[in-house]
């Protein structure tokens, strides 16, 4: 495997088995799982409709055909997002993963306007391909400056920085439109494609714009017929507790929403929901071999039924409201923590030295070992490694949050206790 394949922990763990939101390792401790596969085993472990649904179709025979066939599970599907996705005449392309899935809305943004120009977020992460790093800005992410496309980034979830610390939610909305416009008299040359923006930046370490920031952006952007891509790998189904896609919380409709992780709950699918006559617009032939196939279907059809049917998008809601609440309330009187922030099960928090408030991804990583001593995982991220952020199924008790709560509190008031050292 290559080095760059990273690994948490300084003794690494494999997992073995899992049953509900825990899982259990090659030695047999358990864990309560904060981090669900990166975001990705959305309703937990071991789930009788999701594992029943995948086992009826492997009974068929057929894992595989191809989309140059009719795939119905492919159809079910499409018609519940683009219902779900507010988008007009909304088509769906299904693809293998989120880069896909960007590669693709990155494609039909270009074509339809004509020009590489894009706008995207600093601190951003889109994908691991040629394309996708073009639009992110984590240098920790990008291996090279070389693109297909044109890109100038844009302020939006960077209110750290000091020409904005202290401003109000308005008075940084108006100064990052004051931004946009500036960049599109100086920066561009012609026509933009599009801005492509995640709701609440994941790799990035759950930082966020301020609600309404998009809704102001995409005025302007109107004004121009500049595309709106949301990235809602991460944000979609209902994980924000607050609406069903991150960019819901904006009160904006994009032209373009992209998706993958949750949707599948570990099965690998992931797509573009799209305007019809921009997912229409390609002359060119087009299809993903294995994206959309059968078993991939199944299991989506199937999740994305229980988060509605068991209405997930609330227990989000209120087991991210009692995380989230509690962690604030400990962070009073932890030096250590810099910031706590999030909504619904999507939710970090910072660590930085106490003496100087700078970044401390070596707190960070001994929270990490902490935690797993513990019996929880969690994930890390941030543009300087330092952030704790954490994402649990969207089918978490109450009782599992309080514990939980409980085991990261405690995580950082050791980690508190030896940074006073």
């Amino acid at each position: 495997m290559p080095n760059w394949v990273a690994l948490y922990y300084n003794e690494p763990i494999e997992i073995v088995g899992g049953k509900g939101n825990r899982v259990v390792d090659a030695s047999g401790k358990s864990y309560l799982d904060f981090f669900a596969g990166i975001l990705t085993n959305m309703i937990g472990y071991d789930v009788p409709e999701v594992r029943e649904a995948v086992e009826r179709q492997i009974a068929t025979g057929v894992v595989h055909t191809s989309t140059v066939y009719l795939l119905r599970g492919q159809i079910e599907l499409a018609e519940k997002i683009a219902k779900l996705s507010g988008i007009e005449n909304a088509k769906v392309f299904f693809t293998n993963s989120g880069t896909e899935a960007n590669e693709t809305a990155l494609l039909l943004a270009t074509y339809a306007r004509k020009t590489d120009q894009v706008l995207a977020m600093r601190q951003s992460y889109h994908g691991r391909s040629f394309g996708a790093l073009g639009v992110t800005s984590n240098r920790s992410w990008k291996n090279n400056s070389l693109s297909p496309l044109n890109v100038h980034f844009l302020h939006g979830a960077d209110r750290h920085l000091s020409q904005f610390r202290g401003l109000s939610d308005a008075d940084y909305i108006a100064a990052c439109v004051e931004d946009l416009r500036h960049v599109l008299s100086t920066a561009v040359g012609g026509d933009v494609a599009a801005l492509i923006a995640e709701p609440i930046q994941g790799v990035g370490g759950f930082t966020m714009a301020p609600d309404g920031l998009f809704a102001a952006y995409k005025e302007v952007l109107d004004e121009q017929g500049i595309l709106f891509i949301s990235d809602e790998v991460q944000t979609g189904w209902g994980r924000t507790g607050s609406a069903f896609f991150g960019i819901q919380n904006h009160g904006v409709t994009p032209d373009m929403m992209t998706f993958a992780k949750g949707l599948g709950n570990g099965f690998a699918v992931g797509g573009v929901v799209a305007r019809g006559d921009l997912m229409d617009g390609l002359h060119a032939t087009g299809l993903a071999t294995f994206g959309g196939n059968p078993i991939s279907m199944a299991a989506a059809n199937a999740t994305l039924d229980y988060v509605l049917s068991h209405d997930l998008q609330a227990n989000a809601a209120r087991t991210g409201a009692l995380i989230v609440d509690g962690l604030r309330e400990a962070a009073t009187r932890l030096p250590v923590v810099g910031d706590v922030r999030g909504k619904g099960l999507m939710f970090a928090v910072e660590l930085v030295e106490p003496a100087t408030g700078a970044p401390s991804p070596a707190l960070a990583a001994r929270f990490m070992e902490e935690t797993k001593k513990a019996g929880l995982l969690a994930g890390k991220g941030g543009l300087h490694g330092n952030v704790l952020r954490m994402a649990p199924p969207l089918t978490l008790t109450t009782e599992e949050a309080a514990e939980g709560l409980g085991i990261i509190v405690n995580a950082l008031e050791v980690v508190n206790a030896e940074a006073a050292q």
